[in-house]
């Protein structure tokens, strides 16, 4: 079943430090999708600064009904994406923006105003 909600907006970001509409307390690092927001906790799926971001951290953003994702390399872009993730969301047609974090909280933003979307966000290095 499709998530019809918005996606929540990124209200504010300092090192290690952000915080997202309709959650209460900052995240480091955050998974956005619509509906909602968590922890993106790293150890979930062994993810490491080399090799980067892994399919299953995307996994769950198009899993809640994210129809085009942004993908957040850290502030000095040191947070690789492995190209097994960008092969599975070119498989899936699904558009992806991979930025430093400044700029990926600037595009989720804007897109978060009128489609489905879902990212990881990265709040240092």
């Amino acid at each position: 079943m499709e998530n019809t909600h918005k996606s929540p907006k990124i209200l504010k970001h300092k090192w290690g430090h952000l915080e997202v509409e309709g959650h209460p307390t900052p995240y480091k690092d955050a998974k956005l999708f619509p509906g909602g927001s968590r922890e993106w906790w790293w150890g979930e799926t062994g993810t490491k600064h080399k090799p980067g971001i892994q399919p299953a951290d995307v996994e769950e953003l198009l899993d809640q009904g994210a129809r085009v994702i942004v993908l957040s390399r850290g502030v000095y872009g040191r947070l690789d994406v492995t190209k097994e993730a960008l092969q599975m969301l070119r498989k899936k047609s699904v558009p992806v923006h991979v930025h430093k974090t400044k700029k990926a909280i600037k595009v989720y933003n804007e897109l978060a105003e009128k489609e489905p979307v879902g990212a990881l966000i990265h709040s240092t290095c």
